[in-house]
């Protein structure tokens, strides 16, 4: 039996985390572009010489629960000489990074004695990749070539903690804004080197083999936890079909990703299979296999209890089944994978939540909202305040929570992958830092999913250049597909976008583009809402009168739809809400 037991194996891995959380602190106050010192589109993590993911503190699910693992696993293969002083670029999504726009340095750690103990990791999503678009989610990339992103598959990018400088020279070269790259590629370096300094000190404080013990210990017990967690759930088999919208190289009809998920709490066991999928398509719709994986397992994550520690003890208990050249499995260079973290991905982790809300009652999720509307697009252009050309990725409205079994949505997850993590720009910053102007944002009412417990709101948001020109790119989901309820629950409301000329015309834009804007238009962004959990006509009275107070909610849906009746002052009518619902459950 480990040592570490108890208080001995939290508080070392508070240690543990808290390193990691200041590897974070480092990249969120030192990250150049918006998309890191705003909206905080990054994570950081410790695994195990072995690859194991140990400590994440707080990061972006689809970051990290698969993807550590296999970058640290290609290190470890593609460099048999690793040294103390090393540092590695990686974003392949053929080698274990979640997609491209996601670049990821790497640093092992050493013991004193030269033996490789660690690897930490800091990633961080990029403003600009180079690719052939200024934009990092080119879903309508035919190829990798199409795509023009630079790939680096874990390629060192210093030597005895020196740049080598002919690999940031070529990404000067190719990327639009170098200097803003720079930056970045300093922060995200800087947090590394911060939890390998920690991770030193820690080392040389309880010792590295009781290091490797605790780690053993830890993953041991995180196992013991997910089996106990698992043997609460109904038991079982069952298959959700979340629909993506057509996009440029899809069918007509869409992509239906299945996912069925297998239950046996007796054996402590859950089994995801994504097998039964489409090929992959010549778009940047397909996943990569750390956000195949990882997408199943936030399904999972979603519908258990979440004490259960995220890291490959917990993994131990899930099995992932994948297939090559496939959608939602493992894809072949030089297959596009510029999208994979968002909208084919939350189509995989909402199909497997409300998969385990098939099995039983008080299990699973409705779904997450899709993603990726205007409002969260790739913004460029040049500004005339500066003479310099800019591009970022603005975060100024996506809301899409999902209604669980005992709770609301939380309204700003942003999508299911995301988990709440990437915050909401404040208006005045993104205005003060690009020449745009926001004109409207806000919540749209009876856009929620119903529910017994709702899903998110729309959100709406309004906004356009001020001086010239600018560039958006983005790729709006949920237009013919909004996210499903569950149990009994209604789905979200629809995205859509549209262009406010400056006569006031509006037109409708496709859900997959690269618009122009020019100074005096407006682009109008809506974004889908969540699904709702269980039947809405069982949905607290008060809870409803609440939202109609707060006009969430019109008079005419609390009674159609929640069957709740209110009086004049805005209060329940109980006897008349009695008699509706009396009627739905005749």
């Amino acid at each position: 039996m480990s040592r570490f037991q108890g208080a001995s194996l939290a508080i070392l891995i508070n240690r543990f985390e808290g390193i990691a959380r200041k590897m974070s602190n480092t990249l969120l106050r030192t990250g150049r572009s918006g998309v890191l010192n705003r909206a905080k589109d990054f994570s950081c993590c410790i695994v195990t010489a072995r690859g194991d993911l140990l400590a994440t503190a707080e990061s972006l699910p689809i970051h990290v629960l698969s993807g550590p693992d296999l970058m640290a696993r290609s290190m470890t293969e593609s460099h048999d000489d690793l040294q103390q002083g090393d540092a590695f670029i990686h974003n392949s999504p053929y080698h274990g990074c979640s997609h491209a726009a996601d670049q990821t340095i790497l640093v092992p750690v050493f013991d004193d004695a030269g033996r490789h103990r660690f690897t930490v990791l800091a990633k961080a999503h990029q403003a600009d990749i180079g690719n052939s678009q200024p934009t990092t989610y080119m879903a309508d990339a035919r190829d990798v070539y199409n795509e023009g992103a630079v790939i680096f598959p874990c390629v060192a990018i210093q030597r005895g903690y020196r740049d080598v400088a002919d690999v940031i020279r070529m990404c000067e070269m190719r990327i639009r804004v170098p200097e803003q790259w720079r930056g970045d590629y300093l922060a995200a370096l800087g947090a590394a080197r911060i939890g390998e300094r920690e991770l030193g000190a820690l080392g040389a404080e309880i010792g590295w083999d009781e290091l490797d013990e605790f780690a053993r210990a830890w993953l041991d017990y995180s196992e013991n936890r997910m089996a106990q967690a698992i043997a609460a759930l109904p038991g079982g088999t069952a298959t959700a079909v979340s629909t993506h919208d057509p996009f440029p190289g899809t069918p007509a009809e869409g992509v239906a990703i299945r996912s069925t998920v297998t239950v046996d709490p007796q054996g402590g066991r859950i089994e995801v299979d994504l097998r039964d999928n489409p090929d992959c398509q010549p778009c940047g719709l397909n996943l990569s296999e750390a956000c195949a994986r990882t997408a199943a397992l936030v399904g999972v994550f979603d519908s258990i209890d979440h004490t259960v520690p995220k890291n490959a003890g917990a993994f131990r208990r899930v099995s992932v089944l994948l297939r090559e050249n496939c959608i939602v499995g493992i894809p072949r260079h030089p297959t596009s994978c510029s999208a994979a973290t968002t909208n084919i991905a939350d189509r995989v982790a909402n199909g497997v939540q409300r998969a385990f809300a098939e099995l039983g009652e008080g299990v699973g999720m409705a779904e997450c909202g899709a993603v990726i509307p205007p409002a969260v697009g790739v913004v460029s252009g040049h500004d005339p305040r500066t003479g310099l050309r800019y591009i970022n990725q603005v975060f100024l409205g996506m809301t899409g929570g999902a209604g669980s079994p005992h709770a609301d949505a939380w309204l700003t997850i942003g999508h299911v992958g995301n988990a709440g993590m990437s915050c909401v720009d404040g208006i005045e910053l993104d205005e003060l830092c690009h020449p745009i102007v926001v004109e409207r944002r806000q919540l749209i009412p009876d856009t929620e999913g119903a529910g017994t417990y709702m899903g998110a709101h729309s959100i709406r948001v309004e906004f356009g250049p001020t001086l010239a020109q600018l560039e958006i790119g983005y790729v709006s989901d949920g237009h013919h597909n909004p996210p499903l309820g569950a149990r009994g629950g209604s789905a979200g409301g629809r995205s859509a976008q549209a262009l406010r000329h400056r006569d006031g015309r509006e037109e409708a834009l496709a859900a997959c583009a690269q618009v122009r804007v020019e100074a005096g238009e407006m682009i109008l962004s809506t974004s889908t809402g969540g699904g709702g959990y269980g039947p809405p006509e069982r949905r607290a009275p008060d809870a409803v009168a609440k939202s109609v107070r707060e006009g969430l909610v019109s008079l005419k849906r609390a009674r159609d739809v929640y069957r709740v009746a209110l009086k004049a002052d805005g209060s329940v009518d109980w006897p008349a809400t009695q008699q509706l619902r009396g009627k739905v459950s005749e």
